[in-house]
């Protein structure tokens, strides 16, 4: 395994592996582990999975198909040889790991600075590429001018952050992916002409299963099509509208429910971290529910609230009862773990 002439960390150019893995040592304990393994004469990288919608797992990705993910997103982006680009996720996870190779293979010119929630407000250079997660890009909206392409990923983008990005220059992409993927395997442009859809990268092709859950057929990044628990909405083989999790569609007196569908159009109504779930109920057999992050409302706040959902939602959409906690349960890398907050809640209100 070799890297690119014009590869550069944090402003070092290296002559052999040997010289790379040294100096990784002295600036991130996960990063020198990661290049170690990458270097090695194993085929594979054992990567763990973020868990938020079930127990966290261990699986191998191949390097090639890690290789031919990061040319994909350099040929979709036209990002080239000495691109720069800024590392602010952590390294232990498949997003960190991915742009160190993106930069090794590509000759990316690659910095890497703390995965803090504003990891941009102390940078004084420009850059051509870097991936955040929802909340570090909300708490760097103001630094976001240094960025020219951004992609998110690692959450749900949210409507209002949607609105609080359509007067940036930079490019800003979500992403969709997971682990098993390699990263993102599809984008959405959420401004300068924003799409209400995923664009697939070069060699993805995407179709439905009789779930209208998402396959994805990309032979340059996986052996075997990947049959996906997301039920979207495919506009043709290369495009696809995300409409939420089949494993938390919401059957509700014989009507349908998507949670996704429904917290986006709360994002402004609820200041707070929440989620929409559901409770076995006789008459509707599950009922909606809705969970916040906070300490319980005033009677006068829920008031003003309830009356917000009313203009937001159908009558079908509004939840029949809320629910309070101070922190949600979630993943390592501080995804919402819907089922495991939601059993706790449901099990202190039984006591």
């Amino acid at each position: 395994m070799k890297f690119h002439q014009q590869f550069k960390l944090n402003s070092h150019q290296f002559k052999t592996t040997d010289e790379l893995i040294a100096f990784t040592k002295l600036i991130d304990e996960d990063i020198f582990h990661f290049l170690i393994d990458w270097f090695n004469k194993s085929p594979f990288i054992k990567v763990t999975t973020s868990g938020s919608t079930g127990y966290p797992k261990e699986i191998k990705l191949k390097k090639e198909h890690m290789i031919n993910s990061a040319k994909a997103t350099g040929d979709y982006f036209k990002l080239f040889e000495n691109t720069t680009a800024l590392l602010c996720m952590s390294p232990k996870y498949i997003a960190g790991k991915m742009m160190l190779v993106r930069a090794m293979v590509l000759g990316w010119d690659l910095d890497v600075v703390a995965p803090t929630s504003n990891p941009l407000e102390k940078i004084n250079k420009k850059y051509d590429f870097c991936a955040m997660v929802p909340m570090q890009v909300t708490l760097s909206l103001n630094e976001l001018h240094k960025i020219k392409t951004l992609i998110i990923g690692g959450g749900t983008v949210s409507n209002s952050l949607k609105r609080s990005v359509q007067n940036i220059r930079t490019d800003i992409f979500a992403t969709y992916g997971m682990t098993e993927t390699v990263t993102h395997i599809a984008v959405e442009k959420l401004n300068n002409k924003p799409t209400t859809y995923f664009n697939c990268l070069p060699n993805v092709k995407v179709s439905i299963d009789n779930r209208n859950c998402l396959v994805i057929n990309a032979p340059q990044i996986a052996d075997e099509r990947i049959t996906t628990n997301d039920i979207v909405e495919i506009i043709n083989e290369t495009s696809f509208r995300w409409l939420g999790r089949f494993d938390n569609v919401i059957n509700s007196g014989g009507v349908k429910l998507f949670p996704e569908q429904i917290e986006f159009c709360l994002t402004d109504v609820i200041e707070n971290r929440f989620f929409i779930a559901s409770e076995p109920d006789e008459l509707l057999g599950n009922k909606l529910i809705l969970v916040i992050e906070s300490l319980p409302y005033s009677e006068d706040k829920i008031k003003i609230m309830k009356e917000k959902l009313k203009s937001s939602l159908s009558n079908y959409e509004i939840p029949k009862s809320i629910y309070f906690t101070t922190h949600f349960v979630e993943t390592a890398t501080k995804k919402i773990q819907r089922q495991k907050t939601l059993d706790l809640i449901l099990n202190q209100s039984k006591n």
